[in-house]
């Protein structure tokens, strides 16, 4: 009855307030600051990664977002959701706080994660829960033409960070592209090299710069290709 009250509850809450709630998304300064530092460690970031996750109530909790990062957390092939099965928890936590602090603009999830909604601990029970997950080899992936390509530029400049299977790191909220959509990492990718994402690493916004379209393109499906079983 608890989980069937508390379900009922956010759904009830999220589904009455997004307009509202997406007018008044806060707005921090983000990347475009002169005095912006990446992954700054204001306080409900910290409360979140220091409190202890706890899956099933990650399980309960994460059934509102399932509407759009449907069921196991698996996103959608076209792009427009990312999977989040198998992400580190660190970097599920700082996207969250991020998005309701307003230092990453999403509007459409900021009623989810709003305070009212969620606090530190449900979002390191979600978080928990989401890292925990499965990930399956079925992710959308480009059409496989310029992967010699994908992997020069892969090798260069991504897989000091992301790792040689695109793994990420963990301690570092460095994110885990393997079975990653490759239609969300190109929209990323081009994000993160126009200025639009605005909680993106500066290392990152430098390396992919001088990144042209094709070589977006080319990059995103290879990390899209990424041996998930390893």
């Amino acid at each position: 009855m608890k989980r069937i009250s508390l379900v009922v509850l956010l759904a009830l809450f999220a589904w009455s307030v997004p307009s509202q709630a997406a007018e008044t998304q806060p707005r921090e300064q983000g990347i475009e600051a002169p005095d912006y530092i990446w992954n700054e460690m204001y306080a409900e970031k910290l409360q979140a990664l220091k409190a202890k996750g706890d899956t099933l109530r990650g399980e309960i909790a994460f059934e509102v977002c399932q509407g759009c990062h449907r069921a196991k957390a698996l996103g959608r092939v076209d792009g427009t959701y990312p999977r989040l099965a198998g992400q580190h928890a660190t970097v599920l936590i700082k996207q969250m706080t991020d998005v309701r602090a307003g230092r990453r603009d999403n509007q459409r999830m900021y009623p989810f994660v709003d305070m009212h909604v969620l606090g530190p601990q449900e979002i390191a029970d979600i978080a928990v829960f989401l890292q925990k997950l499965p990930v399956p080899p079925d992710n959308g992936k480009g059409d496989g033409s310029a992967l010699e390509r994908g992997r020069a530029l892969y090798e260069a400049d991504c897989a000091n960070c992301h790792g040689e299977r695109g793994e990420g790191d963990e301690a570092k909220f460095y994110p885990r592209v393997s079975g990653q959509h490759y239609l969300y990492l190109l929209r990323e990718g081009i994000e993160i090299r126009d200025g639009r994402r605005r909680n993106a690493n500066p290392k990152m916004v430098k390396v992919v710069k001088g990144y042209s379209d094709a070589d977006m393109r080319a990059v995103s499906d290879y990390m899209s290709r990424f041996d998930v079983s390893r």
